[in-house]
């Protein structure tokens, strides 16, 4: 089964000879390897490369562990480049040899080699390695699959494909098995396993079990507003132990670096500023937060505004939860009321604010939506995505609705 992962690849491509080490990032099991060694590597050869000036080296496999030596690494290279032409450098698992550091320095100084290395378990992280290279390399973030690549391959009707999505979520190896027991174990595991093991490892934890159950008060609250005191309350009220702020603070940020979680911040529209806390908090991948929960809360509106949010990441806008303060008469006092924008998503110059409805079966349900998208004072772009299956429109207000299938296949853009 081949997954094109085109745009992550274009993406490659015009990186291609920049002078930069190019690092591929992103959770583990999202197909960095194989967007590397697979799609890149069949790119390079199409494009006349001659497989001798592609140097690969996939340094997990035990085949190559004398290469886990920085220095045997280099002198592997330094053997394979015979000309003046240009070479290419594969690296898979780079973490794994020992002051990869000065391996990835080294190369720099080769004129006529272009890098490009992957990595992403306990010892090897984006903001690590980019901190390093800063001004001399390129990072290219990879996410789980979108809807629109896991359709692609999948055997079934877009209703049917959705259901699957938004239960087993979208790495890419959960399309090799059928039986929900296969699918969710394999999650289960890697979650525990995998993704728990590392943050672990790399950050010394000793109570593992703070982690875990901050892990599952954020899995079973997706896109609510939280902050870490209100956490370290959770904690007391819920599961009657202390945690401190400063300690969720930091498993916070570990979640984070490990691509398991993504912060989205609040922004005041109309005064143009951040508001510190609260924050939201998307899982990158849902599956496996589903997964971490034993699939018992399904709410299918607040998943789909998780999908929404990843997809508009993986199209690279940066995200905002929007807050507008509007003015309402209540008996005889006048009152202030902040009113929620899911999403302030800016590309460039280009600026959406949009709203996750997972229904709008009456006008009542879609002047609530409106509400807070006609308080915004500008005139960028206002957008509903709902989950009914309709006809794309714009309102006399200017309101664009679109249905979720079309926005997530890509039939629809959010300029209608």
């Amino acid at each position: 089964m081949v997954i094109k992962r085109d745009d992550y690849l274009s993406k490659i491509i015009r990186h291609k000879n920049n002078g930069l080490i190019k690092v591929i990032t992103g959770m583990r099991r999202v197909g960095k390897s194989y967007l590397l060694f697979n799609l890149f590597y069949d790119y390079l050869i199409s494009i006349g490369i001659d497989k001798s000036h592609i140097i690969t080296y996939a340094l997990d496999d035990r085949r190559n562990k004398e290469l886990r030596n920085p220095d045997e690494l280099l002198n592997a290279i330094d053997k394979g480049i015979k000309d003046d032409d240009i070479y290419y450098i594969l690296l898979d698992e780079i973490q794994m040899v020992d002051e990869f550091e000065d391996v990835l320095n080294s190369l720099l100084h080769i004129k006529n080699v272009d890098t490009y290395v992957t990595g992403s378990n306990s010892k090897f992280l984006s903001k690590d390695l980019i901190t390093e290279f800063r001004g001399r390399s390129d990072e290219i973030r990879v996410y789980p699959l979108t809807f629109k690549e896991f359709t692609s391959v999948f055997d079934g009707d877009v209703n049917e494909a959705w259901n699957q999505y938004y239960t087993y979520g979208g790495l890419p190896l959960t399309l090799n098995f059928t039986e929900h027991e296969e699918k969710s174990n394999y999650l289960e595991k890697q979650f525990e396993k995998v993704y728990i093991s590392d943050i672990v490892d790399r950050n010394n934890i000793r109570n593992i079990n703070e982690l875990e159950e901050l892990v599952n008060i954020l899995a079973s609250n997706i896109g609510s507003l939280t902050n870490p005191k209100k956490l370290s309350n959770t904690f007391k009220s819920i599961k009657g132990v202390s945690v401190t702020e400063p300690t969720i603070k930091s498993y916070l940020t570990y979640l984070e670096d490990a691509f398991l979680i993504e912060k989205s911040m609040r922004y005041d529209v109309k005064g143009k500023k951040y508001i510190s806390t609260p924050s939201k908090y998307y899982f990158t991948d849902l599956g496996l937060r589903n997964g971490r929960l034993n699939f018992r809360q399904q709410e299918e509106n607040h998943i789909m505004e998780n999908i929404i949010y990843n997809e508009l990441k993986v199209r690279g806008f940066n995200l905002d939860v929007g807050v507008v303060e509007v003015r309402e008469q209540h008996e005889e006092k006048l009152l202030k009321k902040k009113l929620e924008v899911d999403f302030i998503a800016q590309r460039g110059n280009e600026k959406y604010y949009i709203q996750s409805a997972y229904e709008m079966s009456n006008l009542e349900k879609r002047k609530q939506e409106e509400r807070s998208l006609l308080n915004i004072p500008d005139s960028f772009k206002k957008v509903i995505i709902v989950k009914d299956n309709i006809m794309p429109k714009r309102d006399e207000n200017g309101v664009i609705t679109i249905g979720l299938f079309d926005f997530l296949l890509g039939k629809v853009g959010l300029d209608y």
